[in-house]
């Protein structure tokens, strides 16, 4: 993503939305998720993305990208990469997720707007509108009298 004072909120916004997605994603086994990249299992990984975000974002808001890689050496964390895919009302965001030991982190790849503003800020606005109408929000509980 081409860098501008708007892409550190823009960066900040998307990981804030996608944070509980990758805690869902962490309670995986990182050596169950090594082997889904290492043997090309694009669907059960696209699968177990999907499901991790359903609690959050509507169906189809959140897919697997072109895949990802890991990094695993003899010495050190294990550190995972996935490409995801946010698919919202007249924006489409391409990042990277890295999940680690107890960190995560994303990398924006890319950010597609419909119909961009001229104004960026007018862009990140709307950005952080579209994730929170994608989000999940369960209905409150009828009160029973």
């Amino acid at each position: 993503m081409r860098a501008s004072q708007y892409s550190a909120e823009c960066e900040r916004i998307v990981a804030e939305a996608v944070r509980p997605i990758a805690s869902e994603l962490r309670l995986v086994d990182a050596a169950d998720l090594i082997a889904l990249l290492r043997f090309e299992k694009h669907a059960d990984l696209a699968e177990l993305v999907s499901e991790s975000a359903e609690l959050y974002f509507m169906p189809g808001t959140v897919s697997l990208g072109t895949g990802g890689d890991y990094h695993l050496e003899w010495r050190g964390e294990p550190r995972i990469a996935l490409d995801l895919e946010l698919k919202l009302q007249g924006v489409a965001v391409y990042l990277r997720l890295i999940l680690q030991d107890e960190t995560g982190g994303i990398e924006i790849e890319h950010i597609h707007f419909d119909e961009p503003a001229s104004d960026e800020a007018v862009n990140t606005a709307f950005l952080a509108e579209m994730l929170r109408r994608a989000a999940f929000v369960p209905a409150p509980r009828a009160l029973s009298a």
